[in-house]
């Protein structure tokens, strides 16, 4: 074997099977790669047959054009314990299940072989949200590095779960409705304002499992990366690196931005360029609620009809399963013709591609973190509508901390006038801190 100072690093890279997460993973992949690494990239069999689905011309490996160009990226896939065919949107719990008990198997045993093989493999990069890497990384005597994908915000909250229980916050029937005002490098944050997860009472959930799991295992790991930007969220990577050696290292993009070198989609792109290229500078809302969360068929039908009342130009990613994958066309009939060529639907487009155009002049997004990074590289304020998980405290950063954007409700249920309103306030330029 090569001496150990001339051998290059070789890293596993594991990424969590949801597209949000894959795309970071992709990008760090390429990152380290092109810094000289040997990169092993694991994703599952359903995420590859997806991606090879919307992009028939990768074949069997996605980082294909990108060992052409001379990075030494692997690339293999394993079962996430569950067959191709079936739907991980509609039984998220089943999904979440599988990943829990049974996907370490099948990472522990690829890994297993790799080593057997006589490779040598120097760290395990794996997504946060696992809850086995410390302890295949130690079976096999490999560093292991933690790969968080959301800002360190959320991270914070998680990591201090025992203060918030202890404080009443968390884990209670009756829990307190005041600010947490005792996190290490945090400013008040409301419950509102927390993880969905952590607004429930019922702590009994798969997701809570893995939380609670993973938040344990992270506290072995060696080093810990986050995807997101030093200067935003100063105070708190301070607090954190005091516990775990806790580094920012994003926004991890593509190079160029608007194309990654490797397929990452779990959809087919619409290309919207020349749509795009015929409407004024700072015209158009892009309007997009991400890769997986869901909103219910009447909150669609109020978000439609509150864009055709807006007379505003927009872009709009509508989904296939975006309220559930038996739902065929959710939009309120007459919708289409209505906002006949102002508008532009489409089931998924290159979002980068979308956000970076010159026409593109605001963002009604679901506040995933992939998207709120990528809309504040791009100058596009953002108009918010969490859903789910992280996306709700995601908001607060952006509208309460940053004032990069505005909310697009204050109230439940969501009504058309309030859509149409605030997408005017924001397309206007009116949107400097909350409503």
């Amino acid at each position: 074997m090569a001496d150990s100072s001339t051998q290059k690093l070789h890293a596993i890279l594991v990424p969590y099977p949801l597209q949000g997460h894959v795309i970071p993973s992709v990008n760090l992949a390429i990152k380290l790669a092109s810094k000289g690494f040997t990169v092993t990239f694991v994703n599952t069999q359903f995420v590859h047959h997806q991606t090879a689905k919307a992009h028939p011309e990768i074949g069997s490996d996605i980082f294909a054009t990108v060992r052409g160009s001379g990075l030494d990226i692997t690339y293999t896939t394993v079962s996430d314990g569950l067959p191709l065919g079936f739907d991980r949107s509609l039984n998220h719990d089943q999904f979440m299940a599988s990943l829990l008990h049974i996907f370490s198997a099948h990472v522990d045993e690829l890994i297993g072989r790799i080593v057997e093989s006589g490779e040598k493999i120097h760290c395990l990069i794996a997504d946060t949200f696992f809850v086995w890497p410390s302890k295949i990384a130690n079976k096999f005597g490999m560093l292991y590095v933690s790969y968080w994908t959301e800002p360190a915000l959320v991270f914070t909250l998680y990591y201090h779960l025992d203060l918030l229980k202890k404080n009443g916050h968390f884990g209670k029937k009756d829990r307190r409705e005041d600010a947490i005002n005792y996190i290490p490098g945090v400013a008040a944050v409301e419950p509102k304002d927390t993880m969905s997860y952590l607004q429930e009472t019922d702590t009994t959930s798969v997701v809570h499992q893995i939380i609670f799991t993973a938040f344990q295992d992270v506290k072995n790991a060696d080093f810990v990366l986050c995807n997101t930007v030093q200067e935003l969220e100063l105070d708190t990577i301070t607090a954190l690196h005091a516990k775990v050696p806790f580094y920012a290292i994003g926004p991890i993009f593509p190079p160029g931005f608007t194309k990654s070198r490797a397929a990452t989609s779990l959809w087919p792109e619409s290309d919207c360029t020349q749509w795009l290229d015929k409407k004024p500078p700072g015209s158009v809302l892009y309007v997009s609620f991400g890769s997986y969360a869901h909103v219910t068929r009447t909150e669609l039908i109020e978000i439609a009809q509150g864009l055709a009342l807006s007379k505003v130009s927009f872009l709009w990613v509508l989904r296939p399963d975006i309220v559930s994958s038996d739902v065929v066309d959710p939009l309120p009939f007459g919708f289409r013709e209505e906002v006949n060529d102002r508008a532009m639907i489409v089931p998924w487009c290159c979002q980068n591609a979308v956000l970076a155009h010159p026409a593109t002049g605001g963002f009604l997004t679901h506040c995933g973190w992939n998207s709120i990074l990528e809309s504040t590289w791009c100058g596009v304020p953002l108009l918010c509508y969490p859903l789910l998980t992280d996306q709700f405290t995601n908001r607060k950063l952006v509208v309460d901390d940053w004032k990069m954007g505005i909310n697009l409700s204050n109230t439940t249920p969501i009504s058309k006038e309030q859509v149409s309103d605030n997408v005017n306030r924001l397309m206007s330029g009116q949107s400097g801190g909350s409503l």
